[in-house]
């Protein structure tokens, strides 16, 4: 039995902090027509998240909501944004319970899609999120429209709570509580 922990395998994903060295990346990845298509049903969007600026969004990081870049042997491949729905300032999913997060997640470039990341990004965040005591369940707001999300969702134990507009965005909300992702975990 070694004294050292088993060295990082060059495959391994990681979640790293966002920094201000990573909006050029986010940008381009909000030009990938998959990451447009999860962020909206309007068919002549020419960019992810109505052009973001990522330079702003990241310099506005606090302990209520903050990126995660996902890397693999060094290269970003995702994003992830965790939110206290409940304290964050734009009370973007107006009155709700404390005690939960809510992700967003996706996958930047399109080589990277279909090979496990996000089932990996979603299983590091929602560990790191029911580490807290707190926490009793993440709530995820993918597109109506968006089936292949759903089901990715649903795999990892989420259930769909009903639909909700955000804004213009006609939404499924599901919901993890922690009983039933310390059931999968066990």
């Amino acid at each position: 039995m070694s004294l050292y922990p088993p060295a990082a395998t060059p495959d391994a994903l990681r979640l790293r902090p966002a920094t201000l060295a990573d909006p050029d990346v986010l940008a381009s990845w909000d030009k990938e027509p998959h990451v447009i298509a999860c962020s909206t049903d309007d068919p002549v969007a020419e960019v992810a998240f109505g052009g973001i600026e990522w330079r702003e969004e990241l310099g506005d990081q606090s302990e209520v909501s903050f990126y995660r870049i996902a890397e693999v042997g060094g290269r970003p491949i995702g994003v992830m944004q965790i939110i206290d729905p409940h304290l964050e300032p734009t009370h973007y999913w107006g009155e709700i319970e404390p005690g939960l997060r809510a992700l967003d997640i996706w996958i930047g470039p399109k080589d990277a899609l279909g090979r496990g990341w996000g089932t990996e990004m979603m299983r590091q965040a929602l560990d790191a999120c029911f580490a807290d005591p707190q926490v009793h369940g993440v709530v995820i707001d993918p597109l109506a429209s968006n089936t292949d999300a759903h089901r990715f969702y649903q795999r990892l134990g989420f259930r769909p709570e009903g639909r909700r507009m955000f804004g213009d965005d006609d939404c499924l909300v599901h919901r993890l509580t922690r009983a039933d992702w310390e059931a999968r975990t066990r």
